[in-house]
Order: structure tokens, then sequence, then C-alpha cells
């Protein structure tokens, strides 16, 4: 999973909040969320590369690295996001 936001943005504290119950909750290791900052080279690079515009952005891919979806703009249900995370 990959996270893409602004650590200085009026979104940073509900991103943040939003991952670290999301961990809790359904017992996931942070080290397999790959949290990105959007303005970083690699941030503006998957940005492009999976056409988001809107931030927050989650994009969920496979083992192999293969896209499964992602959500920008608004953060997804946490069931949701889970659902494909591990599907």
């Amino acid at each position: 999973m990959i996270v893409l936001y602004r650590p200085d943005s009026e979104q940073a504290r509900g991103t943040e909040s939003f991952l670290r119950d999301l961990t809790k909750q359904h017992d996931l290791d942070p080290r397999d969320i790959r949290i990105i900052n959007m303005d970083s080279p690699e941030g503006l690079s998957l940005a492009s590369v999976y056409d988001i515009m809107a931030f927050p952005a989650i994009i969920v891919t496979d083992n192999e690295g293969a896209y499964v979806k992602h959500w920008a703009g608004d953060l997804p249900l946490m069931s949701e996001l889970v659902g494909y995370t591990f599907s």
C-alpha cells in the first residue's frame, strides 16, 4: 500500500490519524505501508504514473507491484481498503 500526501497540509492530521487507526484496528504492520510526501520526486513520479490529481491518495498494489485500486482526495472506508489490500 502506498500513501501519498502532503505532511504540511490541512489534510495531514486526518491522514496520519487514519493510518494510525488502520494499523491498530486491522493489526497491520506499519512497514507494509509506504508513506510518501507528495511533493518529493518519488511522490510526483507516482502521482504521474497513476494519474492522481487529488490528495491524500492511497494506492493498492499486489505483491508483485501490479496496480489493484486507488483512492484520491478522500480516504476510503477502512474495511474497503483492507478488502482490496488482502484480497
